[in-house]
């Protein structure tokens, strides 16, 4: 059976404020009998709260409309994401003023309070679950959607597997990263594969060896190619492990909740080429789309990228020079990876169906 999913666009048919997208957004959040749900319990919101001189991220009108709706339904909720207080995300209007509810770092002010599960896939054999995530009744996993250099596609899957764990985790998921093996002995410094690279992804540190820089890298290959000794090679697994660690990590962290503890929500607004992470904002790639819910989050990360489409790109969302791939998504011609393989691999692990259907919000 398909899954359902909500769509509130942004598109409007009348100068009324009933038809801007805040104002479905509450349609849409009543309609999704989520109040039923979180009475009487407490619920972690997890969000990105930016950083830097970004702008991009969920604006405050959403958050504190969401806050409210679960405290007008008698949840006691709080916002929270990982380096919270390193990040000033005052600086971007949250504020437990604004938005309604604290703004805590899910694993606490010096980021020790966790809870770890065991995994054995490659290198991660940990996930630490934040302890603030973890102690929670319940979780509304509310992502702003955008590119995202190392797996393609940041959305839902993204925002808890790198967002609701420690350091340590986030560290052996990024060892996962990879395409590229590189033989030292074989390796004449020529630096041609530096000089070839387009997006300024490898380099040679100060101890001689060779680093790439996967968030950057589109898997081009063209350092494997002008390599005069074979001494970069490409390694079968390519990023797709990144994708299955960030899954994994994923489903450890939803299975700490009861079932249907676990609610998503994706804003499709300023969609930018990169992860909120890196503290800026560039511009968006396509127009804003709206927003899209529901409890099944590979139908819910599926309905999000079927709405970004490369017939809808703005030109300056892409930089300056730099020539998109001929085929794919619209993220993977400008990183080099299919995002779809994020959501095959979500739903490898058993955490919902691709197919979908969806209930628009008027």
């Amino acid at each position: 059976m398909p899954s359902n999913v909500f769509f509130a666009p942004i598109a409007y048919a009348r100068y009324e404020e009933s038809q801007t997208l805040p104002a479905k957004f509450d349609r849409m959040l009543e309609a999704s009998e989520l109040g039923e749900r979180v009475n009487g319990k407490t619920v972690a919101i997890k969000m990105h709260v930016g950083g830097g001189s970004g702008y991009s991220t969920i604006h405050p009108v959403f958050v504190r409309r969401l806050v409210q709706f679960v405290q007008n339904h008698g949840g006691r909720c709080f916002i929270t994401d990982h380096y919270v207080n390193d990040r000033r995300p005052a600086s971007r209007g949250y504020t437990e003023e604004t938005v309604g509810c604290p703004i805590l770092d899910d694993c606490g002010y010096f980021g020790k309070y966790f809870y770890t599960k065991n995994v054995d896939f490659r290198t991660l054999k940990h996930v630490d679950i934040a302890g603030l995530i973890h102690d929670a009744d319940f979780m509304i996993d509310f992502s702003h959607v955008k590119g995202h250099g190392a797996c393609g596609y940041g959305g839902a899957c993204k925002n808890i597997a790198m967002g609701c764990v420690t350091d340590r985790t986030r560290h052996q998921l990024h060892a996962l990263e990879g395409g590229l093996l590189w033989d030292k002995e074989k390796c004449i410094r020529c630096d041609m594969c530096i000089e070839s690279c387009n997006h300024h992804a490898n380099s040679f540190t100060a101890e001689g060896n060779y680093k790439v820089f996967y968030h950057n890298c589109t898997n081009c290959q063209h350092c494997l190619k002008v390599c005069p000794t074979n001494a970069i090679t490409l390694d079968s697994h390519n990023y797709e492990d990144f994708q299955r660690g960030m899954a994994i990590a994923t489903k450890t962290v939803i299975d700490t909740f009861a079932p249907g503890n676990v609610y998503y929500i994706n804003v499709l607004t300023s969609i930018t080429a990169l992860c909120d992470c890196w503290g800026m904002t560039t511009p968006s790639l396509v127009p804003d789309i709206g927003i899209i819910a529901g409890d099944d989050i590979v139908a819910v990360e599926s309905a999000s990228l079927d709405q970004i489409k490369i017939e809808n790109l703005i030109p300056v969302g892409v930089p300056e020079g730099m020539e998109l791939g001929e085929s794919g998504h619209l993220f993977e011609r400008l990183h080099g990876k299919d995002p779809y393989i994020q959501v095959g691999k979500l739903a490898e692990v058993g955490l919902g169906s691709q197919d979908y259907t969806i209930t628009e919000i008027k």
